[in-house]
């Protein structure tokens, strides 16, 4: 998760360096006096912006280039370090232990790091393009996830719940990320999300009583962003509608407003019951 933040930070890192770099500019014209402010007024703006541009374009570059490297040591690292297990015993055997200790060690990392850590850094990509198929081809290549450090297990029970969730398999959703939050979420608002997915869920079973129970526990734990937090509001809304409880659904959709949403499921779901909420009574 960590890692998609960086994605979409980095534009906002290239802003920040490129300002940083005029106002160095802008200090340095002061230093220098008269002369070079009238220089610099006769200087092209853009042609400037674009000097100062070229070291963040060059650094982008490098770190895309990088986590290309990382990518495929993390899909390759278990016959990597297999094959430097191996290669340090012909050295060991042709020559001594001490001369083969570094490719044992490095070997031994390797493959320890693909059964502690796994691949899920991998699914990033496809679940932002959303290639289900390919991320489920990810999941899957996880063969013993109990060997998996608790934190990554954790995220890997809750991703197999949201491919089961998209495939409309209920049950089976609902059984893997009970699984995750049982192993605790490594953030408050990660579990505040699973809770109010394992909401949904209970909602798509009919069992209301349980889906409220989840939502609100949501709710208490902190969720992600707004859009998460609208859409919990807005369950609330609709089970207290089912329930007869007007005043408080008229209170949950209140606070559903507040929040501005903007994701067009949500937008559509308050026009439709704007229609006939103010006609309730409570």
């Amino acid at each position: 998760m960590r890692l998609k933040l960086l994605v979409y930070e980095l534009p906002a890192l290239e802003y920040y360096d490129s300002y940083h770099y005029n106002e160095k500019a802008q200090i340095s014209i002061l230093l220098q006096g008269p002369a070079s402010v009238k220089q610099t007024q006769n200087t092209d703006n853009e042609t400037i912006n674009n000097v100062f541009r070229t070291p963040v374009s060059i650094a982008d570059r490098l770190i895309k280039q990088k986590m290309k490297f990382y990518n495929l040591l993390i899909k390759y690292r278990l016959w990597i370090g297999i094959a430097l297990m191996a290669l340090g015993g012909y050295v060991n055997y042709a020559s001594s232990f001490w001369p083969a200790f570094p490719l044992y060690l490095v070997g031994v990392i390797l493959v320890a790091g693909h059964f502690f850590f796994g691949p899920l850094r991998l699914i990033q990509e496809y679940m932002e393009s959303g290639d289900m198929d390919g991320a489920e081809k990810i999941i899957n290549s996880i063969k013993f996830p109990n060997l998996l450090y608790k934190p990554i297990r954790s995220v890997y029970f809750t991703l197999k719940g949201n491919i089961a969730m998209m495939k409309q398999d209920f049950d089976g959703a609902e059984k893997m990320m009970k699984k995750g939050l049982d192993l605790g979420m490594p953030m408050k608002e990660a579990e505040g999300a699973s809770l109010l997915q394992m909401g949904m869920l209970s909602m798509q079973k009919n069992d209301l009583k349980q889906a409220e129970s989840y939502i609100r526990q949501a709710l208490r734990k902190g969720l992600p962003d707004k859009e998460n937090e609208a859409a919990a509001y807005l369950q609330m809304c609709s089970l207290m509608m089912n329930k007869r409880e007007f005043r408080a659904a008229k209170d949950f959709f209140r606070k559903t407003k507040a929040l501005k949403p903007t994701t067009p499921q949500i937008v559509d779901q308050i026009k439709q019951i704007e229609k006939y909420i103010s006609r309730i009574p409570g």
